[in-house]
């Protein structure tokens, strides 16, 4: 599943990031540097099962080795700066990165499951008008180490006993538009030495990005599969997310149709509900029609109300009718009811509040990955 290996010393001398390593890049670097494969399995479990910040502490690495490490590599944990806690128990946390981007990721409780919602990039490219992630342009991918590090620095605010059971990349950016190290983070979180998340239990979600679908059925246990759809033609779809002229709804259609999926999985659609705009009983009508015949469930989300867009959540009758309309017409379909309406819900909100004081981003708001 790991992309392909890179050179693991940098040729300028700089210090490696050991924390975006697969563990066969880990064993690699270890070679470099004259230790034993031994060790890279020792570091892995720090890194990743541990989630160690510092070599110090590596206390069944030898005082020499750790020295080593010291001069040749690093392991640049993101910073927790706020933590939000919401009345129903949601938690978003904002992380900062080394070069001091601000970053969003969501804790999410519901009985014994805790779903984390973790982010593939600093902002996004894509522009969709209903979120809030979109009016903070686009900054920079995160690396792999960047990725998996959200979920560690979650950790360490959980209670005791308390753990993650599903992770989530629906979090600021586009994830395939980050294909390569989103991918190494999917080896890395799926190691069962490390992490050990089952790939049952991580979806990554797509606002359309059609050849990055057909990468993501190629790769071996593939992560479970979600769409952003958000509109049921594709003239509302242009409107909301500009990514929709590029690859409309039917060649979206077609390439979820052609990701593999074993009988006990389905691909799930996000839809986004906006007052007047795609709630009415034609949308439904609509949405029931193109689904029909695919393996997948619809999860509808009341939108989430934030002061960049024009937008309006509908009113709970309006909500419970087109789940009933989708539910009559045969589809699985579930309310994902507003969590954390108490404190920034929206996705980007918490990252952009108060960016005037980290690495802005809105000069690179033209800038593409």
């Amino acid at each position: 599943m790991a992309a392909a290996l890179e050179p693991s010393i940098d040729a300028a001398g700089a210090r490696v990031s050991l924390r975006r390593l697969s563990r066969p890049e880990l064993i690699a670097f270890v070679r470099e540097i004259g230790e034993s494969p031994f060790r890279a399995h020792q570091l892995f479990r720090w890194i990743h099962l541990l989630g160690a910040t510092h070599f110090s502490g590596m206390t069944d690495l030898s005082k020499g080795l750790r020295v080593k490490l010291e001069t040749t590599a690093t392991l640049e944990p993101l910073a927790v700066d706020v933590v939000q806690q919401s009345l129903d128990g949601t938690r978003k946390l904002r992380l900062l990165t080394r070069d001091g981007h601000a970053i969003e990721s969501v804790l999410i409780p519901d009985g014994e499951k805790l779903t984390q919602c973790i982010s593939s990039q600093v902002g996004c490219a894509l522009d969709c008008t209903f979120c809030a992630t979109a009016t903070m342009g686009f900054g920079r991918n995160l690396d792999a180490g960047e990725i998996v590090d959200q979920v560690y620095r979650a950790r360490t605010i959980l209670p005791s006993g308390r753990r993650i059971t599903n992770l989530v990349f629906m979090g600021m950016g586009e994830p395939l538009h980050n294909f390569v190290e989103v991918e190494r983070s999917l080896a890395i979180l799926m190691d069962d030495t490390g992490a050990n998340f089952s790939c049952r239990k991580i979806t990554v979600s797509t606002a359309g990005l059609v050849p990055g679908i057909e990468k993501l059925g190629r790769l071996p246990m593939g992560p479970n599969l979600a769409i952003s759809l958000n509109a049921s033609d594709d003239v509302t779809r242009d409107m909301l997310m500009p990514i929709n002229k590029k690859w409309p709804i039917r060649a979206l259609l077609d390439a979820v149709r052609a990701y593999p999926l074993d009988r006990r999985r389905r691909v799930t659609f996000e839809y986004v509900l906006l007052d007047g705009i795609t709630d009415r009983d034609e949308d439904a009508s609509r949405l029931a029609k193109l689904l029909r015949g695919l393996k997948c469930k619809v999860n509808i989300i009341p939108w989430n109300p934030h002061p960049l867009a024009p937008y309006r959540r509908p009113p709970a009758e309006r909500i419970d009718r087109f789940q009933n309309l989708l539910r009559d017409a045969g589809l699985p379909v579930y309310l994902r009811r507003p969590r954390g309406d108490d404190i920034d819900a929206a996705c980007g909100q918490l990252a952009s509040r108060g960016a005037e004081a980290l690495v802005p981003l809105r000069a690179s708001r033209r800038t593409r990955p």
